[in-house]
């Protein structure tokens, strides 16, 4: 697939924001390393707590408010300062946290193909779920709108989940997640995507 059958416009992206993401500033972000190149997507997946949709907590734990008293499960994370770039609800309504310009803190301990700590070159998002379930066409349809517009502004060579970046620490977005469709839905082959697939879903 040729970059230009990407095109979606001037104006959606301004500073690393997209246009047509919700702004929920984040204060965990820093600058990207001098000689970083953006060249990675990182699927992630969360609820808080894990498995209620719909509230607020991931929106409060991505900018340092979350009531760490306010449930049994927040103790767990207590003082954790975390971010993405991205987060998809289940009804596919897109809300951003850190420019795409700027290093988000998501992906923690990882590597992939030659890269090491994979917040230096990649945008995170994350999709509203649990790991190993199933995730709503509609949040398929932003993520797929989502990941050509990435596409067409950064020079991307691979879509990975958290647990392809950190194998035996993370698994998420898990087995739930159509990787088969994501792919189909963006035209790109399969070298896009981590190698444990390709078998399963060559074009």
């Amino acid at each position: 697939m040729k970059r230009s059958d990407l095109l979606v416009g001037p104006a959606l992206w301004r500073g690393g924001w997209h246009r047509d993401a919700s702004r929920l500033v984040s204060p965990n972000f820093g600058p990207r390393p001098p000689a970083a190149t953006v060249d990675m997507i990182v699927l992630h997946c969360i609820s808080l707590p894990p498995g209620e949709f719909g509230g607020d907590a991931v929106q409060r734990l991505f900018a340092n408010q979350l009531d760490w008293d306010q449930h049994p499960y927040f103790d767990s994370i207590r003082g954790v300062k975390v971010s993405c770039h991205f987060f998809i609800r289940r009804g596919g309504e897109l809300l951003q946290f850190v420019s795409a310009d700027k290093r988000a803190w998501h992906a923690g301990a990882s590597s992939y193909r030659g890269s090491h700590n994979c917040n230096d070159n990649s945008i995170g998002i994350e999709l509203e779920g649990v790991e190993g379930g199933p995730f709503e066409d509609r949040q398929y349809e932003t993520l797929s709108t989502l990941c050509r517009a990435i596409l067409q502004r950064y020079p991307v060579t691979a879509v990975v989940g958290h647990e392809h970046i950190a194998p035996g620490r993370k698994t998420d977005p898990g087995a739930g997640f159509d990787w088969l469709h994501l792919q189909q839905s963006l035209a790109l082959t399969s070298e896009y995507f981590p190698s444990i697939e390709v078998a399963r879903f060559k074009l």
